[in-house]
C-alpha cells in the first residue's frame, strides 16, 4: 500500500516506531501527540445478556508521519518493501493535499452468545456460542476534513479466542449467573479481516459563539472469512468546541477515529461537550459468528444481508482527555432472532 501498506506498519511500529517521538515530554500540537484508546461494549448496559454480550479493544495510534518511504526512521527493509505496493495504493486522488500519516496498534477481544443462558445443548434455532480475539494493525491517512483507513486483523474464533473464560471471570466477578452452553461454541480456526473505510467531513460550521456542528460520512468495506460485507453511514455532532477529529469512537473496525487533528481544543486548553447520532448499514455477504465455521460443520443461522445500526450519545473533551458515552440499537441480524438488539458503549481517549 505505497507509503502505508499494513503489511511493512508491525515491522515499522516494532523497529523505528520507538524513535518516532519522546514520551518523556509532553506533545505540544496534535500531529506529535500519540493517542491510546479504550473502547468496552457490553449489553448489560441495556440490561440485556445475549446475542453480541461484550466487545472490548485497546488501540495505540502513532504520531504523524511523513512518508513511509523516505522517512529514514523506517527501516530500509520497510521502505522497500513499500516501493513494490505502491500500484496497490488506494489514496492517490482522494486527498486534495499531502495527508498526514498515523500507525495503529489494536488488540480486541468480541463474544456472542444465544438468550438462554441455562441450556447446555445447542439451540438449532439461536445464534452459535462464539468468541473472537486478535491483534490489528494498519494505518490512518489524512487532512482536516477527510480520513482513510485500512486495518489487517488476524487473531482466533474458537475456544482458542478465550471469550468463556472472560465471560466467567466477569460474570463471577459481579456474581452473576454463568452461561452453561459454551461447550457448543463454534470450532477454533484462525481469522482474518482487511478492512477499509473512508471518512469525509461534508458539514461543518458555527452556529452560536463556540457552539458548532458537523456531519461525517463513512463508506468502506469488510473482506476476511471472519466478516465480508460493504457498509455505509454518517454521524451528526452539534456541541460546545468540537473535537477535530473523525467522530465518536466505536469498537467496529475502522472505528479509531478519536485521534485529534490540527486545531484541536484538547490541545488549547478548552473543555467541550457534544451530543452525536450516528448510523451505519451493512450488506453483509458473511459473518463467521452467523454463518458458522468455514472449513468445518459447526452451528449455523440463517442471517438477515442487510442489518443497521443506530446510536445515541454524548461525548466530553478535557485537556488530552475524551470520554464517550453511547447506547446501540441494531437490528435483527438473523431468522427467529425475535427482534433487534439493545448494547452501550463506553470509549476513553488520551492524546499525550
Amino acid at each position: 500500500m505505497s507509503k502505508h501498506t499494513p503489511a511493512v506498519l508491525l515491522g515499522a511500529l516494532l523497529c523505528g516506531g520507538a524513535r518516532l517521538s519522546s514520551a518523556a515530554e509532553p506533545a505540544t500540537n496534535a500531529d506529535e501527540a500519540w493517542t491510546l484508546n479504550f473502547y468496552l461494549e457490553n449489553d448489560l448496559f441495556a440490561n440485556t445478556d445475549q446475542q453480541y454480550t461484550n466487545g472490548v479493544r485497546v488501540s495505540w495510534v502513532s504520531p504523524a508521519i511523513g512518508s513511509f518511504i523516505d522517512d529514514e526512521r523506517i527501516p530500509p527493509w520497510a521502505r522497500n518493501v513499500n516501493r513494490l505496493l505502491t500500484p496497490l495504493d488506494p489514496s492517490p486522488g482522494l486527498f486534495e493535499h499531502e495527508p498526514n500519516r498515523r500507525l495503529i496498534l489494536t488488540l480486541g477481544q468480541q463474544m456472542y452468545t444465544p438468550a438462554d443462558r441455562d441450556r447446555t445443548t445447542l439451540d438449532p434455532d439461536d445464534r452459535p456460542y462464539a468468541g473472537w480475539l486478535y491483534l490489528g494493525f494498519g494505518y490512518h491517512t489524512q487532512t482536516r476534513h477527510k480520513q482513510n483507513s485500512f486495518e489487517v486483523n488476524m487473531g482466533m474464533v474458537g475456544p482458542w479466542s478465550l471469550a468463556e473464560q472472560s465471560q466467567n471471570l466477569i460474570h463471577d466477578l459481579r456474581g452473576f449467573e454463568r452461561f452453561k452452553g459454551w461447550d457448543n461454541q463454534l470450532h477454533n480456526e484462525p481469522g482474518l479481516q482487511l478492512l477499509y473505510e473512508h471518512k469525509r467531513r461534508v458539514l461543518y460550521g458555527g452556529l452560536y459563539e463556540n457552539l458548532g456542528h458537523d456531519l461525517i460520512t463513512h463508506a468502506g468495506a469488510s473482506l476476511g472469512n471472519v466478516a465480508t460485507y460493504a457498509n455505509v453511514g454518517a454521524e451528526y455532532r452539534i456541541g460546545y468546541y468540537l473535537p477535530q477529529d473523525f467522530g465518536t469512537s466505536a469498537l467496529r473496525s475502522g472505528g479509531d477515529n478519536s485521534t485529534p487533528g490540527a486545531g484541536d481544543p484538547r490541545f488549547y486548553d478548552q473543555w467541550g461537550v457534544h451530543a452525536f447520532l450516528s448510523l451505519d448499514g451493512r450488506w453483509v455477504v458473511r459473518d463467521i459468528f452467523l454463518d458458522g465455521n468455514t472449513f468445518r460443520d459447526s452451528h449455523s443461522v440463517d442471517k438477515h444481508p442487510f442489518v443497521a445500526d443506530a446510536a445515541w450519545g454524548v461525548a466530553a473533551t478535557w485537556e488530552r482527555w475524551k470520554l464517550s458515552l453511547a447506547r446501540y440499537y441494531r437490528t435483527e441480524q438473523f431468522e427467529g432472532q425475535g427482534g433487534g438488539h439493545r448494547f452501550g458503549s463506553i470509549a476513553l481517549s488520551y492524546s499525550f
